[in-house]
């Protein structure tokens, strides 16, 4: 592996990368009804633009996505990747296939002899080139970037022993052994890939790992503290944004400087109103005065009007916020509209084109 002149790892240009982006996203609708969940906007951008400018940064310029749901998007926004500094190539999975599965499905165009694989909902300041390191001075079949996290039992855990050497996969259990769990972040041989069986569904975790512990490959662990976070629910998606727009996480895909807030192009924000806690005011949207906006994402064309208390939302493209309205952990749909003076609580969810009435409604659930 190619060194930097300190002795650290170099840039990963011997290496290339596979991004899982088929994902259906049902756990932040109604957001991902017009938009696959890694191209929801994200501080700015598409989520998986910070990703592939980490992969970018490591040196790595294959990228292979692994698509499905709304499938067309990606290649769309993204072309052939040179003007991300990429060489991008796409493949669609016309059926559910699984993690592993999906890995499988794309290994017709890897070239490199190890491959890092992401799933694309992730976000994480994991260094790809140690994780590499870690990879080829083990002699690894798979490395796993494993993370430890204050409550595992919500995961399955991955055991390892002194060397690192990945002894087990547990499913999830109320009495957790370790504290270390699977990050979705991965480095394969080739060949480990090419022996994954095609055009079926293959979990990683259930079948493809344990297999190989069973005839005795070595999976190593690779463990480390940096940030991460599963971007699948709203609470997370909106803190991920906002650490990113606060700097928490740097990105070279961050469309200005880390700061309290993020204004993209033509977004108007009153005098008197208060922007902050990582927020991004996107493209043409408004926030009317005495407004206060705190940890929340409005998409293009969002507005908000007079005294309204936005904190810990997304606000879809075009939707409609009246004055004196609080809004608190809400996602709101695309061109949405929430009249004067009302309250919705932690958990509530607008879908797009909704118009809820003004006069005071206060509540936690779903519209439709």
């Amino acid at each position: 592996m190619n060194t930097g002149p300190d002795g650290s790892p170099g840039p990963l240009r011997d290496a290339e990368a596979v991004v899982l982006v088929g994902g259906q996203g049902m756990r932040l609708r109604p957001l991902t009804l017009s938009a696959p969940k890694p191209m929801l906007p994200t501080a700015g951008v598409p989520f998986l633009s910070h990703l592939l400018a980490r992969i970018r940064e490591s040196g790595i310029r294959h990228v292979v996505l692994g698509t499905s749901y709304k499938s067309e998007v990606f290649a769309e926004h993204f072309g052939d990747g040179s003007a991300f500094g990429l060489d991008l190539e796409y493949v669609v999975e016309d059926r559910p296939l699984d993690t592993a599965g999906a890995i499988r499905n794309v290994a017709h165009l890897l070239r490199a002899e190890d491959v890092l694989v992401f799933n694309g909902d992730i976000l994480s300041g994991l260094d790809l080139r140690s994780l590499v390191e870690t990879h080829r001075r083990a002699a690894a079949e798979v490395t796993l970037h494993l993370v430890k996290v204050d409550d595992p039992r919500q995961f399955g855990c991955v055991p390892t022993d002194a060397e690192g050497r990945v002894t087990a996969f547990l499913e999830k259990t109320e009495d957790p052994p370790v504290d270390q769990i699977n990050a979705g972040c991965y480095v394969f041989r080739r060949p480990v890939i090419e022996r994954i069986p095609a055009g079926r569904r293959v979990s990683v975790e259930r079948e493809t790992f344990p297999g190989l512990l069973a005839g005795g490959a070595r999976l190593q662990g690779h463990v480390d503290s940096s940030y991460w976070l599963d971007m699948g629910t709203p609470a997370a998606y909106v803190r991920g944004s906002a650490d990113l727009v606060r700097g928490s996480l740097p990105s070279a895909a961050l469309p200005g400087a880390p700061g309290e807030s993020l204004l993209l192009a033509e977004a108007r924000v009153a005098p008197d109103a208060v922007v902050d806690g990582g927020s991004t005011i996107g493209a043409g949207a408004e926030v009317a005065t005495g407004a206060r906006i705190s940890g929340s994402m409005l998409f293009d064309g969002a507005r908000v009007g007079a005294d309204s208390v936005v904190r810990d939302c997304v606000l879809g493209a075009g939707a409609r916020i009246g004055a004196g309205v609080v809004l608190r952990g809400a996602v709101i749909g695309d061109g949405a509209v929430i009249g004067d003076e009302c309250e919705l609580l932690d958990g509530a969810r607008v879908w797009p084109g909704v118009e809820i009435p003004a006069g005071g409604v206060r509540f936690s659930a779903d519209r439709r």
